[in-house]
């Protein structure tokens, strides 16, 4: 299992573009990955899921993933986060 902390750096938090960019980052890998805030565990592979969270400017989410290839996982998301300039 891996993890990351990342602070959400966005202005207008991860709305429905960038959701779907980070699903898309990892929905065709065998890991799980979670995302976690504010309590709450989903599925990043669930578009829904993330929208559902309400992720804001200065929110601190956290990624989790685990599985036969969770650092590559992990490491699409934090390519995913770095390149649309979602958070640090």
């Amino acid at each position: 299992m891996v993890e990351k902390t990342f602070t959400i750096t966005e202005a207008s938090g991860i709305h429905a573009r960038p959701a779907t960019l980070l699903v898309q980052a990892v929905s065709s890998l065998n890991a799980e990955v979670n995302l976690e805030y504010n309590g709450k565990s989903i599925n990043l592979k669930s578009i829904m899921g993330v929208m559902s969270l309400g992720i804001g400017q200065g929110a601190e989410i956290k990624i989790v993933a685990s599985g036969s290839d969770e650092d590559e996982a992990l490491a699409a998301v934090i390519e995913t986060i770095t390149k649309q300039g979602l958070g640090q």
